[in-house]
């Protein structure tokens, strides 16, 4: 079975990990990810960048991973008011990724609406063969519903462009909760937009975490079970599985697995470099299973190996992809 992992961060050609939570991760986690974490202290980028390339090639199960960055906060006049120095790499960073490894990534854009030549943007990247639009509105303060974003959302329409909208709790960067409204998918979704909705539009609540990893679906938000009534609603609206194997997340697969009713807008997806465990976790699946999974090397034939727990390999998920991309 090969699939299409449908949401893969860039970081930043600036990235740095100074901070003493970085570090400690890094070396715990950064081995499991496949990166080498000396080397990842040195010259995070490259580093980052030569492992996650690396573990697609290797991987049994993934052919190709979508890829994009995050375009900064800016004003309407397009100054930059914030650049996060991890998330935020570049279209142009992508693009360079992509021309060296056409065989295996998928483009996607990030363009934050706000700027005044956003239009000219998508045609230029859409030219340049970027396959997708990335958003996280969340962070640059941007309410999809505003009129004035129209145009933009048209132009994605007019080109078949997909786009992925991060609906749900944000912890990596600052972000607007009003903005992580699953309302953020309205007007693209009415315009016409193949819109994707990230991360199943789980939430939760720092002050609550017990209640996050309770597996009860009476601990889950509103808007999971929203999302799954709109997804037999729209015929252009899909979601997306990115970070279901963190543990505030991870407890809604078996219910997940059962709702047939929507498998076929399902697209697999795992949030890398977004780290996640097979052992400690709030899914259900036996302990023997765990350790097992936990041996596999590859990251994302990890990922995917849970995955298969709850959704076969003849599941629509794997295949759910040529629905939304052009290849």
């Amino acid at each position: 079975m090969q699939t299409v992992d449908m949401h893969v961060h860039l970081l930043s050609s600036e990235v740095r990990f100074n901070r003493f939570y970085d570090r400690a991760a890094l070396r715990v986690l950064g081995k499991k990810m496949g990166i080498d974490t000396k080397r990842l202290f040195l010259e995070p980028y490259q580093a980052y960048l030569d492992a996650l390339t690396h573990n697609i090639r290797s991987s049994m199960h993934l052919s190709h991973s979508v890829l994009f960055g995050v375009d900064a906060r800016v004003d309407d006049k397009g100054r930059v008011l914030h650049k996060d120095q991890t998330v935020c790499a570049t279209n142009e960073d992508v693009l360079g990724v992509y021309q060296a490894h056409p065989d295996i990534i998928i483009p996607f854009f990030s363009i934050n609406p706000m700027r005044p030549d956003a239009l000219d943007m998508i045609d230029r990247y859409h030219e340049l063969g970027f396959k997708g639009a990335k958003f996280l509105q969340n962070y640059w303060g941007v309410d999809t519903n505003e009129e004035r974003y129209r145009a933009y959302f048209e132009k994605l329409k007019a080109k078949n462009i997909p786009l992925i909208i991060h609906i749900g709790s944000e912890s990596s960067v600052h972000s607007i909760k009003h903005c992580e409204s699953i309302d953020m998918l309205q007007q693209p979704l009415e315009i016409g937009v193949n819109v994707i909705a990230a991360h199943m539009a789980l939430s939760y609540s720092p002050l609550k975490i017990h209640k996050a990893i309770l597996s009860h679906p009476k601990h889950y938000n509103s808007e999971y079970f929203k999302l799954i009534e709109m997804l037999q609603h729209y015929d252009n609206l899909y979601a997306d599985i990115s970070a279901l194997l963190t543990p505030v997340r991870a407890k809604v697969l078996r219910h997940l697995s059962h709702q047939h009713q929507i498998h076929e807008k399902l697209l697999f997806a795992t949030d890398f470099p977004v780290p996640f465990t097979m052992v400690l976790n709030s899914y259900d699946l036996p302990y023997k299973k765990r350790f097992s999974l936990s041996k596999i090397n590859n990251p994302f034939d990890r990922y995917i190996g849970a995955i298969l727990e709850y959704f076969p390999k003849d599941n629509p998920l794997y295949s759910n992809y040529k629905k939304v991309l052009s290849l």
